[in-house]
């Protein structure tokens, strides 16, 4: 009776922990979820339909972050970003690092069903220019990505323009 006692106090213990560690969560608010349709394994076509590479999109460190791990059919080039839910400033924000040494920081936030995150603005050919990266939400579970070069709020290049498929 007292091993019983004993075990049913445990139990109670144990649930009582796991309770708390779930109301405690601290990446599990509707803003730190707001990217998670992009988490999978994932085949990426480009705009005339042949495939652009693999992306693999991770929740990591308690589901604070998503990593990105791009594979392209260029051979040879690879990369990562790291994107987060940054509560302080209220808004996610993406690092982008690849093996050629490229590197590309982004911010922005959900709107309805896209996210959509720009670059700080940067100067070329006497021009000031932003990157603007939207992934689109579609219906059918594929997400979109479309890679654009703004001048002021004017579309000037297509960087990319992929369409990402559950592999």
């Amino acid at each position: 009776m007292v091993r019983r006692i004993g075990l049913i106090g445990f139990l109670l213990i144990v649930t009582a922990g796991l309770a708390q560690n779930d109301s405690s969560c601290t990446c599990c608010t509707e803003n730190h979820k707001a990217f998670d349709f992009w988490v999978g394994i994932w085949v990426v076509t480009n705009a005339e339909g042949s495939i652009a590479g693999e992306n693999i999109i991770t929740k990591q460190e308690n589901g604070c972050i998503l990593r990105e791990n791009w594979t392209s059919t260029q051979k040879g080039y690879t990369g990562t970003s790291i994107n987060f839910y940054n509560s302080a400033a209220g808004q996610w924000e993406q690092v982008w690092v690849d093996n050629s040494g490229g590197l590309l920081k982004l911010y922005g936030n959900r709107k309805e069903n896209k996210m959509v995150m720009v670059s700080d603005e940067f100067e070329k050919e006497g021009k000031m220019l932003k990157n603007k990266i939207t992934w689109f939400h579609n219906e059918n579970g594929t997400v979109r990505q479309l890679w654009e070069v703004m001048e002021k709020d004017k579309q000037i290049a297509v960087v990319f323009d992929g369409l990402y498929q559950r592999k």
